[in-house]
């Protein structure tokens, strides 16, 4: 990696020199001005005001606007002259806690590199330091014309340091929290709790960009000449929030599902205020319902009637349908005999 600042890490009356290495670089995709109707780049010139002529580089200083207006020239000589004494150091000016930081102060990252074989036995012993104490430097150092703070920690084998923001440049969140008294129950506190809990942790590595992934596939289908597929547009979110107890199971029963977690500790059915009323006013006696559901509802399989049902069902009619004509022509048969005994007992006495 080229460095892009070379200097020393001055430890008390100890001094390392070091290179400084950009620890983080830019994956965005940048995009070019054109005009839309005949694809021309768009340029930007620099031009005086004063005359109107195009300046290079060379012809371009640097001045500080006045309130009024008025430009005061500074030349590299006048900044030169001013005592800087971070300008080539990494001058070291405490040691603290790694939480003592605030991370709102963190700025661009870099690494440090041992600058030469001599620099390797401080550097070493800086390093292992640090890892015992369990703290970070604090240090000022000098870049690009301006004295900046930093802090010092390890990664892994190495020393990092992180640019700081001044305290000064950190503005107060005035204005910013709710304005209004809210209270928060213990039972959506624990339901938030709960879904930390099911959301776990990740692997920062498994982390992308999806958005600069498909700025990519986009390009190079264009650039093939095929027409780019349009994204499937997800579901609309941003909706306002009836009942937040409700989001909340809803969110703690998503997280599961998608664990694959479903099998595990149920979570209640969330029902929205307005189907809660909706329900209430159209309830009906559980029994009833049951049993005209029961009544009204056929069996199905796959949507079809059961071809077996319906045919047990039919048989089941003729067997009754016989039961009864058995039955009828029994009665039959004794109302008979009962009538022919009076009979012939009738005659009986008639005779005597």
């Amino acid at each position: 990696m080229r460095s892009i600042w070379n200097g020393a890490i001055s430890f008390g009356l100890v001094s390392i020199p070091i290179k400084l290495v950009n620890a983080t670089e830019n994956h965005s995709i940048s995009f070019r001005q054109i005009h839309v109707e005949d694809g021309g780049r768009i340029r930007y010139r620099k031009v005086c005001e004063l005359d109107g002529e195009e300046v290079t580089p060379a012809e371009i200083g640097k001045a500080y606007e006045d309130a009024d207006g008025t430009m005061i020239p500074i030349t590299d000589e006048d900044l030169s002259h001013l005592p800087l004494p971070t300008a080539k150091t990494i001058e070291i000016v405490a040691f603290v806690p790694a939480d003592a930081i605030d991370p709102l102060q963190m700025d661009a990252a870099y690494y440090l590199s041992a600058n030469g074989v001599p620099a390797a036995k401080p550097y070493t012993l800086l390093r292992e330091a640090l890892k015992r104490s369990r703290k970070v430097a604090l240090a000022k150092y000098a870049l690009r014309g301006r004295e900046r703070l930093g802090m010092l920690r390890v990664v892994d084998d190495v020393i990092a340091m992180h640019g700081l923001l001044w305290p000064d440049e950190i503005r107060a969140p005035e204005g910013v929290a709710p304005e209004s008294d809210v209270t928060v129950r213990d039972a959506e506190l624990d339901l938030a709790d709960a879904l930390m809990d099911t959301l776990g942790e990740v692997d920062m590595d498994s982390l992308h960009d999806d958005y600069r992934e498909a700025v990519e596939e986009m390009i190079a289908a264009k650039a093939s000449g095929e027409a780019p597929e349009p994204a499937e547009k997800g579901a609309k979110g941003g909706g306002k929030v009836i009942d937040l107890l409700a989001a909340l199971e809803s969110s703690v029963k998503a997280a599961k599902e998608a664990r694959g977690e479903e099998g595990e500790e149920s979570v209640a059915d969330v029902t929205h205020l307005a189907d809660h009323k909706a329900s209430g006013a159209d309830k009906k006696p559980a029994a009833g319902g049951a049993a005209k559901k029961s009544a009204s509802s056929p069996k199905s399989t796959g949507g079809k009637k059961s071809t077996s049902g319906g045919t047990g069902r039919q048989a089941a009619k003729k067997t009754a349908s016989k039961g009864t004509a058995k039955k009828t022509a029994a009665k039959k048969t004794t109302a008979k005999k009962q009538s022919g005994s009076r009979n012939t007992a009738s005659r009986k006495r008639a005779s005597a």
